[in-house]
């Protein structure tokens, strides 16, 4: 039934003994800050501490460590083979050279969250369920406003089908539903379209996983069937849509992009999937991510940027990002764990939601950190993943962290009643084009700053952790190939004392505090170096085109991005929205005549 690109993507799977089957929950990762070295010197009493909360050895042992520490001034290879035995480890010398320096940056780690003042009263930023996985039926259910319901009858005008095929693709969702809706062009049509792009662009993006062809056409021909008898279930319906692959749809490939999983077939239909299939969306391929969604390269190479073929198209929402801007797609989902759908929608020139936490259900998909992990559309237009956000959030009574919140599309505010926040820079505000036209548009512009009294950065200390944990099985069976950059943080991470994971959360939980106060003299703010903290506290945001600079002698986007208050994608959609329509920048298309494989 799987019909993968061709020519197929080299697999080389070592799937971990009794590989897990449990329900997943979700997806991704950006670009990562890079961690400065220090020439600090590691003094006695830091290591004991460090020693101590691992459990490592005897007082007498611990006392002898540190003292050769201080001796050197550095964590040694010798210690780290020494601490292995407390992890069940056994590690190379290479690893353990690695392990090393990396454990002194998580001492200075450590040490910053360490100098956060605590009160007793603050709890860790975490969520107990006495049912795992599982919702009451009342929560499930109370208060969903999603799909059809959530969407109001919107007045599209009836397009006529445009005489190139290119331009039909690359139209925004709100318009090919039009064209579907009316019969201008049929789903069926529409898919054969976006199959035949992916396809012919594959071989230069390496975008795609795995095409699902059989099953796009059964369900396009089920579109049109349901279309003429007048069953129309909406803007989605016979719109074909790309998956990253770590979202689990029955009988095909689910390889989370890593050569481990590559050949991984899951029963699970995921949520997102199953609400779209519903909806009427028509799935016509499984797109690529970085490994175990961490950057651009993944098994079958590096997914590139349409706008420029020679840089990789960020990541781990790689191929749903390249997909929707080399118009492959009608839209995409992607994920977003520290940035893997603003990072890969800013280079590749889509639009992009990272919604609230909570917001939507990671049942049947990839977990990597399971406080962190958010599922979002990757689209044409901010209206767009308006629609596709209506048709999947909500409560499913299988992730016991998505709930219910009302969402409207259109939105019921006029937007000149939000106040926008901005941060003040070296620049005059009104030469500032994006403040020029947030004023025409008519909304407050308020100044703010990022709290900066929380070190946010030394907080990822809680991603890797759990990532640590959801792929101990690969740490423990010592497989490292085909894993990306984790095959470094994994064994790294098996260090972390709980302790110190536990200290970090009531840390997120003063930060969390700290953003509310932020965003209560605003509903939005644009821009911001952001990435780590809103993802720790799980604010939405939305990224969009914003123009066009030459990097490395070719015409690339660059973007913009708006963070709205929790659970306010209304509020939020519909400024990015008014935004875009005042400077369409996502009507720019890359330049196709240019897409060919590397080195061709």
């Amino acid at each position: 039934m799987n019909q993968p690109t061709s020519p197929d993507p080299p697999c080389d799977p070592q799937p971990p003994k009794d590989r897990r089957r449990e329900k997943l929950s979700a997806p991704t990762l950006a670009d990562r800050q890079n961690e400065p070295n220090s020439d600090r010197r590691v003094n006695r009493r830091r290591v004991l501490k460090v020693l101590a909360g691992l459990g490592i050895g005897t007082v007498a042992f611990q006392r002898a460590l540190a003292a050769q520490v201080e001796a050197s001034g550095s964590i040694t290879a010798e210690m780290v083979e020494q601490a292995e035995w407390i992890a069940g480890l056994s590690l190379s010398d290479k690893e353990r050279q690695t392990a090393a320096e990396a454990l002194q940056a998580t001492c200075r780690k450590f040490e910053a969250v360490r100098g956060v003042a605590l009160d007793y009263t603050v709890d860790p930023a975490l969520r107990f369920s006495a049912a795992p996985g599982r919702t009451s039926d009342a929560d499930a259910s109370g208060g969903r406003e999603r799909g059809p319901a959530a969407v109001e009858p919107i007045e599209w005008v009836a397009g006529k089908r445009p005489e190139s095929d290119d331009d039909l693709a690359f139209l925004p969702l709100t318009e090919l539903a039009a064209l579907v809706r009316d019969g201008a062009i049929s789903s069926v049509e529409l898919t054969n379209l976006y199959l035949k792009r992916l396809r012919q662009y594959d071989p230069a993006l390496k975008c795609v996983v795995t095409l699902t062809e059989e099953l796009a056409l059964e369900q396009a021909h089920r579109a049109d069937r349901e279309i003429a008898a007048g069953r129309y279930r909406g803007p989605l319906h016979g719109i074909p849509w790309g998956a990253k692959d770590l979202i689990s749809w029955p009988g095909y490939k689910t390889t989370w992009g890593a050569g481990p999983y590559c050949e991984q077939t899951l029963d699970e239909k995921a949520t997102v999937a199953r609400r779209l299939e519903e909806a009427g969306a028509v799935l016509v391929a499984k797109l690529a991510l970085g490994a175990l969604a961490w950057g651009d390269e993944w098994f079958g190479g590096m997914t590139r940027n349409p706008w420029n073929v020679r840089e990789g198209s960020s990541g781990s929402s790689a191929g749903s990002a390249s997909a929707v801007a080399a118009g492959l797609v009608g839209f995409a989902l992607g994920s977003e764990t520290l940035g893997s759908i603003v990072s890969p929608c800013t280079r590749c020139g889509a639009t992009g939601l990272r919604p609230t936490f909570g917001r939507v259900s990671r049942y049947g998909c990839m977990p990597l950190a399971w406080s962190m992990d958010k599922i979002g559309p990757i689209a044409r237009s901010v209206e767009d993943c308006a629609l596709v956000f209506a048709a999947m959030h909500g409560a499913d009574g299988l992730d016991a962290t998505a709930i219910d919140r009302p969402f409207h599309w259109p939105p019921k505010r006029d937007i000149r009643t939000l106040k926008v926040g901005y941060f003040d820079e070296d620049v005059r505000p009104e030469s500032r084009p994006e403040i020029l036209v947030l004023s025409d548009l008519g909304v407050k512009l308020v100044p703010i700053s990022l709290p900066d009294e929380i070190p946010a950065s030394a907080l990822t200390t809680i991603l890797n952790v759990e990532a640590a944990a959801s792929f101990d099985e690969l740490t423990r069976q010592g497989i490292s190939d085909g894993i990306g950059r984790w095959a470094d943080v994994f064994p790294q991470a098996q260090f972390t004392p709980a302790v110190e994971y536990l200290r970090a959360n009531r840390v997120r939980t003063l930060l969390m505090r700290k953003m509310e106060e932020m965003m209560e003299g605003v509903d939005a703010y644009l821009d911001g170096d952001d990435l780590v903290i809103t993802n720790l506290t799980g604010h939405p945001t939305v990224v969009l085109p914003n123009g066009l600079v030459e990097r490395d002698d070719a015409l690339v986007p660059t973007s913009i991005t708006f963070t709205g208050r929790l659970f306010g994608e209304s509020d939020l959609l519909a400024l990015a929205h008014a935004y875009q329509q005042a400077t369409g920048h996502h009507l720019r298309r890359p330049p196709m005549q240019d897409l060919r494989p590397q080195g061709a």
